[in-house]
C-alpha cells in the first residue's frame, strides 16, 4: 500500500517495540527506502513515533514492572500480593501514587523509546534501502538485528525507567527501592557510583529480550493480520483488521517474550554492590534460572498479562503516527538548487 495515500506505509510498524516486514520493493535510485524517506529521516520519525506511543502506552509500563517484581525470588503463595491482575493492579498504583503514579518514569521511557526506536528504524530502514530484506529470512534478521543495536543503546534509558517505575510506598514496595529524586539523579547517581558501564548493567537481558519479540512478531503480525481479513471480520486496511491483527499475532509475541522480559526487569531492577556487580544474579542465564528453580516456570510469566495488552495498542499506535508522520515528510517539496 502506498504511502501517502492514507493507508499504511510500506516501512515496517511497529509492535511494542519491533519493525513488522515491509513490503519488498527496490531501494530507490537516491539511495532512500520504499517510501521515499532516507534513513536519517527515518532515525527522527521512529524516535516521534515512538515517543508519542510511550505516552498512551506507559500505565502498561509502570503495572507490567510491578507484576514482575513482585515475589522476587520467592515461592508462590509466600509473599504478600499487592497487585494481582492488570486492573487491580493498577488501582493499587493510584491508591498508593496517585493517579500520575501511572506515568512514572514517564521521561526515561521517552528517551529510551527515542533513543531505542530512533537507532532501530535508521539500521532496519539501511537495510531496506540496500535491498537485504529482500533476501530469504532477511527481514526478520535485519528486524532482530535492529532491535538489538537499538536496545544497547537505549539500554540506561531503560535501567532509570525500570527503577523508577518500581519505587512506590513501603506498603506496596516490590522488589528493590532504589530511591531515585528524578530522571536526571537517577542518571547522575548511577555514573557517580559505577561508571559508564553501570549505565549499561542490565543489557544482557535487555538484547535477548528485544531480538526475540522481534522475532516473533515479524513472524506472526501480517500473517495474523491477512488470516482476520480472510475471515471478514474486519476490511482490508482498516485500523480495526491491524488492531485486531496485532491483538492475534501478540499472544505468539507475550508467550515467546515475556520470560526475557522478566529477566530484563529483574536485572535491571536488582541491588548492586560497590563494585557495580548484581547482589542477586550474576548474569542473564543465573536470572533465568533462579527465577524458574525458586518461583516455578509462572514465575518468568509474570505480567504477562500487561505485556499482552500493549501489544496491540502499540501497534496500531505506532503505525499510525508513524504513517501520520512520514506523509507530512513526503509532502514537503523538495529544496530548490
Amino acid at each position: 500500500m502506498a504511502a501517502g495515500t492514507g493507508t499504511l506505509a510500506p516501512f515496517p510498524a511497529a509492535l511494542p517495540e519491533f519493525p513488522c516486514p515491509p513490503q519488498n520493493r527496490a531501494p530507490s535510485p537516491q539511495g532512500s527506502p520504499a517510501g521515499g524517506v532516507p534513513p536519517a529521516a527515518d532515525l527522527v520519525l521512529g524516535a516521534a513515533a515512538g515517543c508519542m506511543a510511550c505516552v498512551l502506552t506507559n500505565p502498561l509500563e509502570v503495572v507490567k514492572t510491578r507484576l514482575q517484581l513482585q515475589g522476587e525470588l520467592r515461592a508462590p503463595g509466600t509473599y504478600p500480593r499487592p497487585y494481582r491482575g492488570v486492573l487491580r493492579a493498577a488501582g493499587a498504583v493510584c491508591r498508593a501514587d496517585g493517579l500520575r503514579g501511572l506515568q512514572k518514569g514517564l521521561a526515561a521511557g521517552l528517551l529510551y523509546q527515542g533513543l531505542m526506536n530512533g537507532v532501530r528504524f535508521y539500521c532496519y530502514s539501511c537495510a531496506l534501502a540496500a535491498g537485504w530484506t529482500g533476501w530469504p529470512g532477511g527481514t526478520v534478521v535485519a528486524g532482530a538485528v535492529a532491535g538489538a543495536v537499538g536496545a544497547f543503546v537505549g539500554s540506561p534509558a531503560y535501567l532509570v525507567k525500570t527503577h523508577l517505575q518500581a519505587q512506590t510506598l513501603a506498603a506496596v514496595a516490590v522488589g528493590h527501592q532504589h530511591n531515585h529524586e528524578s530522571i536526571s539523579g537517577a542518571f547522575e547517581s548511577i555514573y557517580r557510583q559505577h561508571g559508564v558501564a553501570g549505565l549499561w548493567r542490565g543489557v544482557s537481558g535487555a538484547v535477548p529480550r528485544v531480538a526475540v519479540g522481534s522475532a516473533a512478531q515479524l513472524a506472526t503480525f501480517a500473517s495474523a493480520k491477512d488470516w482476520v481479513c480472510e475471515h471478514q471480520w474486519f476490511g482490508e486496511g482498516s485500523w480495526a483488521a491491524v488492531l485486531a491483527g496485532g491483538m492475534v499475532s501478540g499472544v505468539a509475541v507475550a508467550v515467546t517474550m515475556t520470560p526475557f522480559d522478566v529477566v530484563s526487569t529483574r536485572l535491571y531492577n536488582q541491588p548492586v554492590d560497590a563494585d557495580g556487580a548484581g547482589k542477586l544474579y550474576r548474569g542473564f542465564w543465573d536470572c533465568f534460572v533462579q527465577i524458574s528453580s525458586k518461583e516455578g516456570l509462572l514465575g518468568l510469566y509474570k505480567g504477562i498479562g500487561a505485556v499482552y495488552l500493549r501489544l496491540g495498542p502499540h501497534t496500531v499506535l505506532s503505525l499510525f503516527f508513524w504513517d501520520e508522520l512520514r506523509k507530512m515528510v513526503q509532502q514537503q517539496p523538495p529544496p530548490g538548487p
